[in-house]
């Protein structure tokens, strides 16, 4: 039997990893800046992307192999984790024993969807602490579009 198939962007992956994971909220804005231009900034994990993630302060590559990337980050409030996970072209899923970040990005013509999920994991579950995660999510966003107004 041929079961159907269809491809996600991968805007739509995030929506259903994160429906996966409780406590998770995905934040979607438009970027009204090309996608190029806008993943430059989110993937540009020891620079731009701590100043649009402002809880991701002194992040650092320790690694990449193919796709998978090892980090170890330091927040604002001063805690350190090694981070890893995935990152390719409009996709970012990372996590630690204690953090999850999910980022993606879509084109829509001249413009950029971008979704972002993210906040404290609880140890052992597939479950976020929901304090602060949607407001986090707009920050970043709105950071974001920000920075791509102002041409970094």
């Amino acid at each position: 039997m041929n079961w159907p198939t269809s491809e996600l962007d991968t805007v739509a992956r995030l929506r259903v990893l994160a429906a996966g994971v409780r406590g998770a909220h995905i934040t979607e804005q438009v970027i009204d800046a090309p996608f190029d231009d806008v993943w430059a900034m989110l993937a540009d994990l020891e620079g731009d992307f701590g100043e649009i993630v402002t809880d991701m302060q002194g992040v650092t590559v320790l690694g990449r192999d193919g796709d998978r990337v090892t980090l170890r980050a330091r927040s604002r409030f001063g805690m350190r984790a090694r981070i890893e996970g995935t990152q390719r072209p409009g996709w970012c899923w990372l996590q630690s024993r204690f953090l999850l970040i999910g980022i993606a990005a879509a084109p829509l013509g001249a413009q950029t969807l971008v979704a972002f999920t993210g906040g404290v994991r609880i140890p052992g579950r597939a479950a976020l602490v929901p304090v602060g995660v949607r407001r986090e999510g707009r920050h970043s966003l709105a950071r974001l579009a920000q920075r791509v107004d102002a041409g970094h």
